[in-house]
């Protein structure tokens, strides 16, 4: 359903590929480990072509018809758009209030202009920047890349190119994919449109595309209310996640990122649009080039074969040269390098004292949040911008602009990942003025930098808190978005709602998680996070799931619950 409702897989053909992957181990693997993999599948019912049992839950109806094509975004992955309603979801998001679906801009959209090489280019709202086939998941499927390669093939043998401006990324997961689209002749395709072979794995998905077109990042830089846009193959679109200067992120399949990269904008609605002019001076429509995955899918048995796999992965293991002439030493702990920019040893590894549960007491508000703040929003792995509380400690290290590199690549360095927490440009704290990291020391009523706040408060051994709404730390599963909120000094978070693993891993970190009770919000209570805190627990003891009392400054008082669901994190809590 994925790529077109009019070109459905049949059933059949997916069941004898299936098959075939199982008999004649198309990827390689181990004979044994196939075997029992498939008696694994077949017990549990599972298999493609066995009989789907009946459950007592009964038979769910689902009418094909009614599937078509989707894209998501602008800011969160599950938020879907019909293919054919792209262009007036996109013109509707502009003036729509600041949040999931919105932009805020309070004027109509103007008209930039953008000189690229000795050409001009008149830019709008919606201008794709950056098209990237990019992600570890879908980019190792078959059907989905040798479709894409199709789609370039007809694209440039129609005479379509991509926007010069547009920076265009290939990332496959696989090296095996670089096989099949070489064996089967598609790169050179791919290529010509500017669809390059980068790397391999989580890229741009993870903000890891790096610099845009310097004349790209100028304009963006010097127009903040310009709306650019990333078009990617991913399956993370989070605010500022792909690029700090991209507002707007969509999720599409491959063959649709060329799509939009060849439109070089999002404000297309492809059914009466064309893509461009072809080379007999005739539009050119998606629906003239775009590939029949029935075909793809009958074909794979013939476009892909076990050679390929097994040339990738004998040698998996093997680093290219330069990796291979690393001197490292065999001994059986890491030897920490006290000069390292990269590596270096943080405080929560070992002799980390335990929590002791007492009441926390004249706690300040660090941050003040709503609904969906995600991890890209706590710890995110983009970039590192120049101005930065990380950028001024690595130029203190000796680390020139240009080597800053990303958060995501200095993750090993917890004096970096600490200032990088919180740092991005799309974090709305209801406690600063403007969008970004910032927020407001509450004792001088001053705005700074969120890490310059927190520091001040660890001067005066001032606790702190978090508030937030639904869904807080929502999105991938990032170790650091604990680790950072611990080390800033946060002792709580309350919120209305978390996402499973970031709460989880938050208890790991020594920070307790808060739930508000009921109907009970900050904003039914109102919080301005200016108060003074108290939370104040039973005799020193805690139960899975008890309530507590909250007091503040002001004379509210509310109840929270303790959302450390199991005994095991009762224990991970306590051990900090």
């Amino acid at each position: 359903f994925f790529f077109s409702s009019r070109r459905r897989h049949t059933r059949s053909s997916l069941v004898s590929w299936a098959r075939r992957c199982v008999q004649e181990t198309v990827t390689g693997r181990p004979e044994k480990l196939v075997k029992i993999t498939e008696e694994y599948f077949r017990k549990q019912k599972l298999f493609a072509g066995d009989d789907i049992p009946e459950y007592p839950l009964g038979t769910v109806k689902v009418d094909l018809d009614s599937i078509g094509t989707t894209i998501s975004g602008p800011k969160r992955p599950f938020d879907t758009i019909p293919l054919n309603t792209v262009k007036e979801n996109f013109e509707t998001s502009l003036n729509a209030p600041l949040g999931h679906r919105g932009f805020g801009l309070k004027a109509k959209s103007k008209e930039f202009s953008l000189t690229y090489g000795k050409e001009e280019h008149k830019i709008k709202d919606g201008a794709i920047f950056l098209a990237a086939i990019t992600s570890c998941t879908n980019t190792s499927n078959p059907t989905a890349l040798l479709g894409a390669g199709l789609f370039a093939k007809a694209a440039v043998e129609h005479g379509l190119k991509v926007p010069p401006y547009v920076k265009s990324v290939l990332a496959p997961g696989s090296k095996v994919v670089t096989e099949y689209l070489e064996q089967n002749n598609l790169l050179p395709y791919l290529e010509k449109l500017g669809f390059f072979i980068t790397g391999y794995g989580c890229m741009s998905c993870i903000g890891n595309s790096r610099s845009l077109n310097p004349e790209v990042e100028e304009l963006l830089a010097k127009n903040e209310e310009l709306i650019g846009c990333a078009v990617l193959s991913g399956n993370r679109n989070f605010e500022a996640r792909i690029h700090p200067l991209l507002k707007g992120n969509y999720l599409a399949n491959p063959a649709l990122v060329i799509a939009f990269a060849i439109a070089g904008k999002m404000t297309i609605d492809f059914e009466k649009e064309p893509l461009g002019t072809g080379n007999n001076g005739k539009p050119v429509y998606l629906r003239d080039i775009w590939p029949n995955y029935q075909k793809i899918t009958d074909s794979l048995p013939n476009l892909i074969n076990q050679n390929m796999f097994q040339k990738v992965y004998s040698n998996v293991q093997v680093g290219n040269q330069s990796w291979e002439e690393i001197k490292v030493e065999a001994t059986p702990r890491y030897d920490w390098d006290p000069k390292s920019s990269y590596i270096r040893r943080p405080p929560f590894i070992g002799g980390q004292a335990k929590v002791s549960i007492t009441d926390i007491k004249n706690a300040n508000c660090l941050l003040f949040v709503g609904d969906s703040v995600t991890t890209d929003h706590i710890s995110p792995v983009s970039s590192i911008p120049k101005n930065s509380p990380a950028a001024k400690y690595l130029t203190s290290m000796g680390v020139k602009p240009e080597d800053y590199n990303t958060y995501g690549a200095r993750r090993g360095n917890h004096e970096v990942m600490m200032r990088g927490t919180f740092a991005n440009k799309g974090l709305n704290n209801k406690m600063a003025s403007k969008i970004g990291q910032l927020t407001n020391y509450v004792p001088e009523n001053k705005e700074m930098n969120i890490y310059e706040a927190a520091m001040k408060y660890q001067k005066t051994n001032t606790p702190l808190i978090l508030i937030a709404g639904k869904d807080y730390g929502q999105g991938s599963s990032r170790d650091w978005a604990a680790k950072g909120t611990l080390m800033l000094g946060v002792k709580c978070v309350i919120a209305e709602s978390y996402e499973r693993i970031h709460r989880s891993n938050l208890a790991g970190m020594g920070v307790m998680p808060l739930q508000f009770v009921g109907s009970d919000n900050a904003k039914s209570l109102g919080l301005t996070g200016k108060e003074k805190f108290n939370i104040l627990f039973k005799n020193g003891k805690l139960n899975c799931g008890q309530e507590i009392t909250k007091e503040t400054s002001t004379g509210k008082q509310f109840k929270c619950k303790v959302r450390l669901d199991t005994e095991r994190e009762i224990e991970y809590y306590k051990c900090g």
